[in-house]
C-alpha cells in the first residue's frame, strides 16, 4: 500500500511539539468530535479524559454528526454523545507520541496544551461486499488523518 505523503496544516514555532498519524482505520466522524472536544486541553488531562470514554465511564459529546445519536448523562451544556472507543485509543497513542515528541526538544511535558488539532478524512479503500446470486456491493473503509500541536503552557 502506498502511503500519501501530506505535510502539516500550520506552521510550528520552536517551542512547539507536534505528531501526525496518516490513514488510521478508524471513523472520521468520531475523529472529528474528539478532535473538538480535546483542543485547548493540557495533555494529561486530555489522555485522562480519552481513558474514560474507553472505559465507558464518560461520553463525547456530539455536536455536528449527532442526528438519531442518544442523549448521554454528564454531558455539560450537551445532550447528544457517545462513547468512540476505538477512535479514543487512537488518539491516546498520538497525545503520548507527541509528548515524547516534545520531551525530546526541551519542553515540560506536564505544561502541555494542545493548540492545534485537526482531524480530516483520509483515502477510502475500495472493497467489495458479496451478494447472493453471484452479485456485489462495493463498499469502502474509511481512513482519518490526524495532526496536534502542542505548546507548554
Amino acid at each position: 500500500m502506498i502511503m500519501a505523503r501530506t505535510g502539516y496544516s500550520v506552521q510550528t514555532g520552536e517551542e512547539e511539539a507536534r505528531a501526525k498519524a496518516n490513514e488510521l482505520p478508524i471513523s472520521p466522524k468520531h475523529s472529528i468530535e474528539i478532535a473538538r472536544t480535546i483542543k485547548g486541553m493540557k495533555t494529561g488531562d486530555a489522555v485522562a479524559y480519552l481513558e474514560d470514554v474507553v472505559a465507558l465511564k464518560k461520553a463525547v459529546p456530539f455536536r455536528r454528526f449527532n442526528r438519531n445519536v442518544a442523549h448521554k448523562k454528564g454531558l455539560d451544556g450537551w445532550d447528544a454523545g457517545r462513547y468512540p472507543v476505538k477512535a479514543s485509543s487512537k488518539f491516546i497513542r498520538l497525545i503520548k507520541s507527541v509528548e515524547k515528541n516534545a520531551e525530546y526538544i526541551g519542553l515540560d511535558v506536564e505544561n502541555l496544551v494542545i493548540t492545534h488539532i485537526s482531524a480530516n478524512r483520509g483515502r477510502r479503500m475500495r472493497g467489495i461486499f458479496p451478494r447472493a446470486m453471484g452479485r456485489a456491493t462495493p463498499k469502502f473503509a474509511e481512513s482519518v488523518n490526524i495532526e496536534i500541536v502542542v505548546k507548554e503552557a
